[in-house]
């Protein structure tokens, strides 16, 4: 049976505390279903809002999935956006903070509050199955939340990682990443990946620092909806577990690349676990991670994703030396040179890894320059790239 409970007393973190206490759920006039609302107002705090998607479905007869979402401008509207057509499908009430952004923490410690208790108040939240998800510094707020308390059903991080940057193996919640190839903050989320232990997913798409494409957003909650049956906060359904193992099936069977079947084959094989017999599939990923050629493969990619990681710390040492005048020179020469070869990699006409890199790289060391070092000649070459890599 599911938890039926205030959203207020769900949602918790060391950094966001809320006031558990709430009044009589409020006897507002009903809100449209199946379309999204750009603003509702918070009952108790005038001066917070948030964009809304209520399922067309959506009756106060049964607890519902609450998705809380965060968005670095204060975009509430295109996170709800995103995630419309799988709330729809899967039954997900979708709330988007029109006040939380980059900034001071407590902006959006505040809207974390107050959205959190107006939704308690307005719906039949099932206390079991809130999730958060965010873009960018939004995505950090929703870990941030995620972090400090133990309910949370899941996250869906696009685009950034920790709040505080520290690497962990195991968490109390399943999370679901996003990257876009050309992503500055790629790399962040390949290691975030790579270091859990505890059910995790990470779905690179073609794109930039970026919300994920619609098939994305669908594949997140699906994903969601299969650790929910995992884990018990949700009744096993045959008919959803058999057409998402046919959907992933049918991805494997059209994968012509090797090392990324072999990732696909893995997915499906920890994802299913448990609630289909997977043996083939797992059995299947170990045999063709041990062909030679596929070895290299994986190899290869993992090396990349290393000296990516390599890169990014030297530069970071590079531009912290150039306070120090007897390596001013030689660091601002070295830099020069990595700016020059990532904007010429960058500007290859065809799709490659390596232009992928180049594109982050440059964005990756133009971006935020400012904030990073106080030197007016690094600063007039950074000016120099900057167009380069605000390029699609």
């Amino acid at each position: 049976m599911t938890r039926r409970i205030s959203a207020v007393s769900a949602i918790s973190a060391v950094a966001f505390p809320l006031a558990l206490a709430w009044a009589v759920p409020l006897q507002a006039q009903p809100l449209p279903r199946g379309t999204i609302i750009d603003s509702v107002t918070c009952a108790d705090d005038s001066t917070q809002s948030y964009a809304l998607y209520l399922p067309s479905s959506y009756s106060p007869d049964r607890a519902w999935s609450l998705l809380i979402a965060f968005h670095p401008a204060a975009r509430g509207r295109a996170m709800v956006e995103t995630y419309q057509a799988a709330a729809e499908r899967y039954g997900y009430i979708v709330a988007g903070s029109n006040s939380s952004r980059n900034g001071p923490v407590a902006v959006s410690a505040a809207s974390v509050r107050a959205m959190s208790g107006d939704l308690g108040q307005r719906f039949a939240i099932d206390a079991d199955r809130i999730y958060l998800t965010g873009l960018s510094g939004g995505a950090r707020i929703a870990l941030q939340v995620a972090l400090g308390n133990r309910n949370i059903a899941g996250v869906i991080a696009s685009s950034a990682g920790y709040p505080d940057s520290k690497p962990r193996s195991s968490l109390t919640f399943p999370i679901f990443g996003t990257a876009g190839t050309d992503d500055f903050n790629y790399i962040e989320m390949r290691q975030l990946d790579r270091k859990l232990t505890t059910p995790h997913h990470l779905e690179v798409f073609n794109g930039g620092h970026a919300l994920p494409p619609d098939s994305v957003a669908l594949d997140a909650i699906e994903w969601m909806e299969l650790q929910a049956m995992k884990s018990g906060r949700k009744p096993k359904d045959d008919a959803v577990i058999d057409r998402l193992l046919e959907k992933r099936r049918k991805r494997i069977a059209e994968s012509t690349d090797a090392a990324a079947t072999v990732h696909l084959l893995e997915a499906l094989a920890d994802d299913f676990k448990g609630l289909r017999d997977v043996t083939a599939e797992a059995s299947r990923a170990r045999e063709l991670a041990r062909q030679p050629e596929v070895k290299k493969a994986l190899s290869r990619e993992r090396s990349g994703d290393d000296a990516e990681m390599r890169m990014v710390d030297e530069i970071a040492g590079l531009e912290a030396g150039l306070s120090d005048a007897t390596r001013h020179d030689a660091n601002l020469s070295r830099l020069r040179e990595y700016l020059v070869r990532f904007a010429r990699a960058a500007e290859a006409a065809a799709e490659s890894s390596e232009r992928s890199q180049a594109r982050r790289m440059l964005r990756v060391i133009t971006g935020g320059a400012a904030e990073r070092v106080d030197d007016p000649e690094y600063r007039r070459l950074l000016a120099q790239f900057a167009p380069r890599a605000r390029q699609p």
